[in-house]
């Protein structure tokens, strides 16, 4: 499989060897401090799916160009998500594919699905408070992370008593606090807490290096050639 890579930052590197790894080629990088060339310069006919690790301020006109020229386009970049409606009407115009997801490690999503699981069961009994938690490395731009927002969406759906989720101590019961804390080079670091007055309970994810990031996505990118449509860790791993 050729793969265009937009981004050649830390993810983008380590999505390339494990790439090489598997046995698929690189067909072109665009990073403006890594490479001259655009998403222009490639078709279908140059690379098979483009993955998409920027920005969350350029990650809209990737996806964008990427559905214009015909390319299949796994996106990993969060914080853009006030555009994925705009995206979505594009995909469906153009007959195009996109595959989105806020955090591609397999086991995280299968952390987003115990997590509705939890909070469906938890929100059957009174007297626990919960909130979200989430660490990471001090260059992460957006918070709280696309990770610790689809975790609390989950909640959200699950226990009537949160209505809305607050990236700070909750100042009222009805809100979900979803704090965010920047450390050195964490990787990335999920917690979700349900406490009362006699215990509590943690549902925690803690990622030890990108390479489960990458293998999402580069499974993401093996599967989604010949389909059309919007799709995500869900549709993947049949969840």
């Amino acid at each position: 499989m050729k793969i265009l890579l937009i981004g050649y930052g830390k993810m983008g590197r380590t999505i390339a060897a494990l790439a090489q790894q598997r046995g698929h080629e690189i067909a072109g990088i665009v990073d403006s401090h890594a490479s001259e060339a655009t998403i222009a310069d490639f078709t279908p006919a140059i690379a098979d799916v483009a993955i998409e690790f920027t920005h969350p301020d350029s990650a809209f006109a990737n996806v964008t160009a990427c559905l214009r020229q015909g390319l299949p386009v796994v996106c990993g970049s969060t914080g853009w998500l006030h555009h994925f409606e705009e995206a979505k009407a594009l995909t469906n115009e153009v007959g195009g594919s996109l595959f989105y997801a806020s955090n591609y490690s397999v086991g995280v999503n299968l952390f987003f699905h115990f997590n509705e699981y939890i909070a469906s069961k938890m929100a059957q009994f009174g007297g626990y408070d919960v909130a979200v938690r989430e660490i990471h490395h001090t260059q992460k731009i957006d918070q709280p992370s696309g990770t610790a927002l689809t975790t609390g969406e989950g909640i959200l759906r699950h226990f009537p008593t949160k209505t809305t989720w607050r990236n700070a101590a909750a100042e009222s019961s009805a809100e979900l606090a979803i704090i965010s804390e920047r450390k050195g080079d964490a990787v990335g670091t999920h917690i979700v807490t349900y406490s009362s007055d006699v215990d509590t309970l943690e549902l925690k994810h803690e990622a030890h290096s990108r390479t489960g990031f990458a293998l999402g996505a580069l499974l993401a990118a093996e599967w989604l050639p010949g389909r059309q449509g919007v799709f995500g860790m869900k549709d993947l791993l049949d969840l």
